[in-house]
């Protein structure tokens, strides 16, 4: 499990590629889970804040794969 202490979603994303499946913790988040380079949605509720940066980072991840591909 790798620790944040600042949501900074390029780094958090460059570890998502690297690791593809894991859990990792960010301060004022909480723990988010990960899965074959994706972010997993917790199944229990969880904050607002929390799905909008589970989105954004899936989006973010989604786009970097976009772009790898069109300099392919």
């Amino acid at each position: 499990m790798r620790v944040f202490p600042v949501y900074a979603p390029k780094l958090i994303i460059k570890h998502v590629r690297i690791f593809v499946s894991g859990v990792i913790w960010v301060k004022d988040l909480g723990r988010l889970e990960f899965d074959k380079g994706r972010f997993l949605l917790p199944r229990e509720q969880c904050l607002p804040q929390v799905k909008q940066a589970i989105l954004e980072l899936n989006q973010l991840i989604q786009s970097q794969h976009a772009n790898e591909a069109k300099t392919a």
